[in-house]
């Protein structure tokens, strides 16, 4: 079984993986690759905080980052 992944791994994979352009739907799928035993809300949490990290670093990805975790805190988990 793997291990969990903690909050900062999560955060690294999705400044990673966020592109421009990207749609929610997509990153979120992309990281669940990565991390499949994550739960929505502990990406969307660390999607949060990634923005909070590395905003002024990449514009392009804290956006990308933000339309994300905006558009999926409010949906269901099933995604």
């Amino acid at each position: 079984m793997a291990k969990p992944a903690n909050k900062d791994d999560i955060q690294t994979t999705l400044f990673k993986l966020a592109r421009p352009k990207m749609s929610p739907r997509e990153l979120l799928r992309e990281a669940r690759r990565v991390h499949p035993d994550a739960s929505k809300k502990e990406i969307i949490r660390a999607a949060f905080a990634s923005i909070i990290a590395h905003a002024d670093h990449d514009v392009e990805k804290a956006m990308v980052l933000q339309e994300f975790a905006l558009k999926e805190r409010g949906s269901d988990e099933v995604a």
